[in-house]
């Protein structure tokens, strides 16, 4: 059984260590569910010392209405191998969503315009603007860090109930990369010490802060010194060649129109069947109320099922009974009947929006046609006299 359900999922800044939010999916834990991609982004030239910031516009992303599981981002070479940190430091990348107006695509594609005909669709956080308005984004610390969404969450994209008309869904890249190759202070000029890069003379004159003022002359270091095209300074013997470098990202996710509710699944063979076959969904409960009845439905070789709570507390197990004899009711070896929950009333409540996780157990043998399916009779409310305070 699969699932559909918005939900909100945090997501943490580590500039800012601002929370942002971000709307999902809910899906199934299910491997087969789920496809993968690995893109190359266009190239961008670095040399000794140098600083790159750019954007990159119109980046490969996976069509139509999905639920990305992770995306992971590296820096390589142009023979695809990975470029480490003392060569080539990732300061950060940042992945946006923005749509643009289908007509003024061909201008913004030869331009690199961004005043006209894009509309930025920032996350839920927080911050003002465009300040930190990524999806996601790591930096030098990306190959060790794992961006996977524990099932059963996803990030909804590509809704098309949601998208203006006449606009399309589109990605860009923000970066900034430092070629630390011969400098003075590799370290130094990964955080963009203002004293270590070849600044213009007029520098403070000219150069503006976040809050829209010159920046003052006690400013140290930090973005407004690691500017595109400026150059970390070099030892003096040092040359070195530039080179084009790409990011090489790779997307995990799931198509929207596979979470949806199955009628019936297929048990494979398997030679060890000692372990009983476990499958679990997680049910969504858009309106609570009180449970007073509770009950499954499955087919022989059931061993039970049991519906959870959200914290994991047991609201129902409903358990088989095989029949023993020939009369209708008792078929030998039939599943004939399936055990019921009576709740006292007012002791299980389930609440408006909790997430339920359904767990169908069966004998791990070769079966198809298996079902799992729970139904459970929910009061608005509970006379006074049987309410559990």
């Amino acid at each position: 059984m699969k699932n559909l359900y918005k939900v909100t999922i945090m997501l943490s800044s580590m500039m800012m260590f601002l929370f942002g939010t971000t709307h999902s999916i809910v899906v199934e834990s299910n491997e087969s569910y789920i496809k993968s991609a690995t893109f190359l982004s266009e190239k961008f030239e670095v040399g000794p010392g140098k600083i790159v910031v750019k954007t990159l516009l119109d980046i490969d992303f996976p069509k139509g209405h999905i639920g990305v599981k992770s995306f992971d981002v590296e820096v390589v070479d142009e023979d695809g191998k990975s470029v480490p940190l003392y060569e080539t430091y990732l300061h950060h990348w940042f992945a946006v969503k923005y749509i643009e107006n289908i007509t003024m695509s061909h201008y913004i594609k030869k331009s690199h315009d961004l005043r006209n005909g894009i509309e930025f669709e920032r996350n839920d956080g927080m911050c003002q603007g465009f300040l930190l308005p990524h999806y996601w984004g790591l930096g030098g610390e990306s190959r060790g860090t794992s961006s996977n969404l524990p099932d059963p969450f996803a990030v909804e994209l590509g809704n098309p109930t949601k998208l203006k008309d006449g606009f399309k869904e589109k990605w860009l890249f923000s970066i900034m990369v430092i070629d630390t190759r011969g400098t003075h202070d590799r370290k130094g000029c990964t955080e963009c010490r203002c004293k270590l890069l070849n600044l213009p003379n007029n520098f403070y004159n000219v150069t503006m802060g976040i809050n829209g003022q010159l920046l003052p002359r006690n400013y140290k270091g930090g973005l407004f010194c690691c500017q595109d095209k400026l150059q970390c300074k070099l030892r003096n013997d040092f040359q070195g060649p530039t080179r084009n470098l790409s990011l090489r990202y790779k997307i995990r996710w799931v198509d929207w129109m596979n979470t949806r509710c199955l009628l019936e699944y297929t048990i494979p063979r398997n030679h060890d069947s000692v372990s009983p076959h476990v499958k679990k969904a997680n049910i969504p409960m858009t309106k609570g109320g009180y449970l007073i009845y509770g009950t499954a439905h499955m087919h022989t070789g059931v061993v039970n099922s049991t519906l959870y709570g959200q914290d994991g507390r047991v609201l129902c197990t409903s358990n088989p009974k095989y029949g023993t004899g020939k009369e209708a009711g008792n078929e030998n070896g039939y599943l004939v009947g399936m055990s019921v929950c009576y709740p006292k009333p007012g002791s299980i409540k389930i609440k408006d929006g909790e997430i339920l996780t359904l767990e169908s157990i069966y004998e791990n043998k070769f079966r198809t046609g298996a079902m799992g399916h729970f139904y459970i009779y929910l009061a608005d409310q509970i006379p006074n006299k049987d309410l559990n305070i």
